[in-house]
C-alpha cells in the first residue's frame, strides 16, 4: 500500500498516528481496563490533579461563566482586541517590561506564534535554530512551510547551557542564510525542565550581539508557555529586559500561552508579543504577522481575550488568579523535586532540571524502554534522545515510584 493515495507528500512523511497521542490513547484504554488506581499516564502536558482530572482554574472559570454570549460569539479582530492585546502584555511582562516598541498579535496558542515568526522572519530553505532537546512538533511547524530545524547542543559536559555550540551553530547559518530565527523554550523549558539563568542569558545575548554584526535579520523566539509555572512570578522575568538591549536588526518575540498561564487549553488563545528597537520594525511586524493569521486560521477564538481582559481589569480578581495559580505552581514543583530526589536515590540520570511539566531522562533507546514500561502500565513518551515525563499529570506519589523502574527499563532495553 502506498503512504500517500491522492494526497501529495510534498517531502513529508507523515505518520500513521501522532506518537504522543497514540501513547495517550493506549493508556486511557489501559484506565478504563484496569482502573485508574494501577496505571501511570505521564504523557499529558496539562496539569491533572492527584486523581487524574484536570485542573482548571475557578476564578477563570467564574469570569467565563460571567460572560454574555457576545463575548464568545462574536468575531475578534484579526491581531486581537484592543484590551486582550493591552493585558496580555502586562501578563507576560509583569514589572520587567524590555525598553523598545512592543506590538502583540494574538495567535491559537503559543503554535500560532511559532508558525507566525518562521513564517516570517525566515525564508523557504532556511534552518531555524533551536536546541537539541525540543518540543517535536516545532519539525513540523517548520517543515509544513518548506523550513527545517536545525540544533544545537542544549548542555556541554558539564551539564550547563551549552553556550559554546550556541554561539557555533548560530555564526554557521548565519553564513548560509540572510537571515536567523532562533527558538529559546525557557523557563521550565519543554521537554527536560530547564531554565536559561541570567548567566546563560548573558552568554545568548553576546552571541546575538556578535551574530548581528553580520547586518543580518535575526529573530529571536523566546517560547515562553510554561513561564507562570516556572516558579516565583517576578523572579523568573528578570531576563526579560535584556531583549530590549539588542540591536536595531534583531527583533525579539515572545510567544506567550493562557492554555497553561490561565488552564485555557482548548480556548486556543495566545499572544506574540514584539520587542522591537524602532516603531517601524514594530508596525511591520503587526503588519506581517497579522497577513499570516489572516491566510491561516484568520482571527483567534474571542472568548480567552475577553477572560484575560477582565482579569487585568480587576485588580482583586487578579490577585485571586495569582493565588490560586500560585498553589497549583507549588503542588507541580513539589512533584518535580520528588522525580529529581528519587531519581538520585536510584542512581538514574535525567538531563537538568529546574520547573515545569516535564522531566526528561536520557536514553539510547527510547522507544524500547518505554514499550518495557508500557508492559507494567507505565506510560511515557519517547524523544529522539530519551524518554519524557510528565510530572504535571501524575501524582507526587507515582513521581517517586517510577524513576527506578524506568531506570530498570533503560537498563533491559539497551
Amino acid at each position: 500500500m502506498t503512504e500517500f493515495i491522492l494526497a501529495r507528500p510534498n517531502g513529508r512523511k507523515i505518520p500513521r498516528e501522532d506518537k504522543i497521542f497514540g501513547i495517550s490513547n493506549r493508556a486511557k484504554a489501559a484506565i478504563a481496563e484496569k482502573g485508574r488506581d494501577n496505571v501511570i499516564n505521564g504523557t499529558i502536558g496539562a496539569l491533572l490533579d492527584d486523581e487524574g482530572k484536570l485542573i482548571v482554574l475557578k476564578s477563570v472559570d467564574e469570569v467565563y461563566r460571567q460572560l454574555a454570549p457576545t463575548d464568545y460569539a462574536e468575531y475578534a479582530p484579526i491581531g486581537g482586541t484592543k484590551p486582550f492585546k493591552e493585558a496580555v502584555q502586562k501578563a507576560a511582562f509583569g514589572d520587567h517590561v524590555p525598553d523598545g516598541y512592543l506590538e502583540a498579535v494574538a495567535t491559537p496558542g503559543g503554535t500560532g506564534s511559532l508558525r507566525n515568526v518562521i513564517s516570517n522572519y525566515s525564508e523557504p530553505g532556511d534552518q531555524v535554530l533551536t536546541s537539541d532537546w525540543h518540543w517535536a512538533p516545532y519539525n513540523t511547524i517548520a517543515g509544513e512551510i518548506g523550513r527545517k530545524i536545525a540544533t544545537f547542543e542544549l548542555f556541554d559536559a558539564d551539564r550547563k547551557f551549552n553556550a559554546k555550540d550556541f554561539a557555533a551553530k548560530a555564526a554557521e547559518l548565519l553564513e548560509k542564510q540572510e537571515s536567523l530565527v532562533i527558538i529559546l523554550n525557557t523557563p521550565a523549558h519543554n521537554p527536560t525542565g530547564y531554565s536559561l539563568t541570567l548567566d546563560d542569558w548573558g552568554k545568548v545575548i553576546e552571541t546575538i550581539e556578535e551574530c548581528a554584526e553580520s547586518g543580518k535579520a535575526i529573530a529571536l523566539l523566546v517560547d515562553a508557555a510554561y513561564i507562570d509555572f516556572a516558579g516565583d512570578e517576578d523572579e523568573y522575568r528578570k531576563f526579560l529586559p535584556l531583549l530590549g538591549t539588542l540591536p536595531e536588526n534583531v527583533i525579539s518575540i515572545v510567544a506567550y500561552s493562557l492554555s497553561k498561564t490561565c488552564t485555557l487549553y482548548g480556548a486556543r488563545c495566545g499572544a506574540m508579543i514584539c520587542v522591537a528597537k524602532t516603531r517601524e520594525i514594530a508596525d511591520e511586524f503587526k503588519r506581517v504577522c497579522e497577513f499570516s493569521s489572516r491566510g491561516s486560521w484568520s482571527n483567534s477564538a474571542k472568548i480567552a481575550q475577553v477572560i484575560l481582559s477582565r482579569i487585568y481589569s480587576d485588580p482583586e480578581l487578579l490577585a485571586k488568579v495569582d493565588e490560586e495559580r500560585a498553589g497549583y505552581r507549588n503542588m507541580l514543583l513539589a512533584r518535580g523535586k520528588a522525580f529529581s530526589e528519587a531519581a538520585k536515590e536510584c542512581g538514574l540520570e535525567i538531563v537538568p532540571y529546574d520547573a515545569g511539566f516535564f522531566v526528561s531522562v536520557p536514553c539510547d533507546d527510547p522507544d524500547a524502554a518505554s514499550r518495557l514500561l508500557e508492559e507494567q502500565d507505565i506510560f511515557l513518551v519517547p524523544l529522539a534522545k530519551g524518554i519524557r515525563v510528565s510530572v504535571a499529570s501524575i501524582p507526587e506519589s507515582a513521581c517517586r515510584k517510577i524513576p527506578p523502574l524506568i531506570k530498570e527499563a533503560i537498563e533491559k532495553g539497551c
